[in-house]
């Protein structure tokens, strides 16, 4: 399977809510959601575990995906991901980076190779 990286430098395939949907895994939706609620302090229930990548045309995406205002940027910019985007690392990036150190990094490392 190819590496899915989200418009935020998130790899997919690191993700609770990708990895429980191409697994199946009602326990890991579960258990997931438990996570996500105490982290961000919202109630996040085990149906709300579904998502097939950032991405990803169609399928699922996590419902706070469809608001997030960085992939919803990429979306209207037409770019892969935010290290092919001109004004690269914006300021809603660097806020993001701060919590997510590691996309950062995913980021800095495909726009060097551009």
């Amino acid at each position: 399977m190819d590496i899915i990286i989200g418009r935020c430098g998130i790899t997919c395939q690191e993700c609770g809510a990708f990895i429980s949907t191409k697994n199946n895994d009602d326990a890991k939706r579960k258990e997931v959601a438990e996570i996500w609620s105490k982290q961000y302090g919202s109630e996040i229930k085990p149906e709300d575990i579904y998502c097939d990548g950032c991405i990803s045309e169609g399928g699922y995406h996590f419902n706070y995906c469809n608001v997030c205002e960085i992939r919803n940027c990429g979306l209207e910019r037409g770019v892969v991901n935010c290290a092919h985007c001109d004004e690269y690392a914006c300021e809603k990036l660097k806020k993001f980076f701060e919590m997510v150190p590691d996309a950062q990094k995913t980021l800095d490392g495909i726009r060097k190779s551009l």
